[in-house]
């Protein structure tokens, strides 16, 4: 019967670790690409946050102070790979970028940044620059890939994607009011 309780509660424990990580792993991620890391660094130190946080045994609280925490563990995982990395200097003033991330990103870590962003998806770029965006970004396509699809140049596919980008944050910084 004990050991029955016992899975019970482990289960529940590794769902809302599952759910913490699911909510917050690209928040945290973007925060690292921001700080400067490459994608692969990134996507290193996301997961070395996470066990770092689950091993403490972390305690869910607001959106916004789990997200800020987690920015906190992220950034010092950076500072210690930075620091065996003798070789490598830091590539932003973290103190200065986490207070530009503060003013940009918000609490909760750019929920308006991401909502404006798919409002103006839909508005501000028509249908085959926004088809060239979803086959560069969520499909992880090529250039070449995308001229294929597209029957374009690979060079009109670098002007459309260049185009659409600069309205999608043109729009952006306008619905966000900066």
């Amino acid at each position: 019967m004990h050991s029955k309780g016992m899975t019970a509660a482990t289960a529940d424990r590794q769902a809302e670790m599952a759910a913490l990580v699911r909510a917050h792993q690209a928040g945290v991620w973007r925060y690292l690409r921001f700080l400067g890391c490459d994608p692969t660094e990134a996507d290193d130190l996301v997961q070395e946050t996470f066990l770092a946080v689950l091993r403490k045994g972390f305690e869910v609280r607001s959106p916004a102070e789990t997200a800020a925490y987690l920015r906190t563990v992220a950034r010092n995982r950076l500072l210690m790979a930075r620091r065996q990395q003798s070789n490598h200097p830091p590539v932003v003033d973290l103190e200065a970028a986490e207070a530009v991330w503060a003013r940009v990103a918000g609490e909760d870590g750019l929920s308006d940044y991401l909502a404006a962003l798919g409002d103006c998806l839909q508005k501000a770029v028509g249908p085959r620059a926004r088809q060239a965006l979803e086959l560069q970004y969520r499909d992880r396509a090529s250039r070449a890939e995308i001229a294929a699809e597209l029957r374009l140049a690979v060079e009109g596919v670098k002007t459309l994607l260049r185009r659409a980008r600069s309205a999608l944050r043109d729009c952006v910084e306008r619905r966000l009011g900066r």
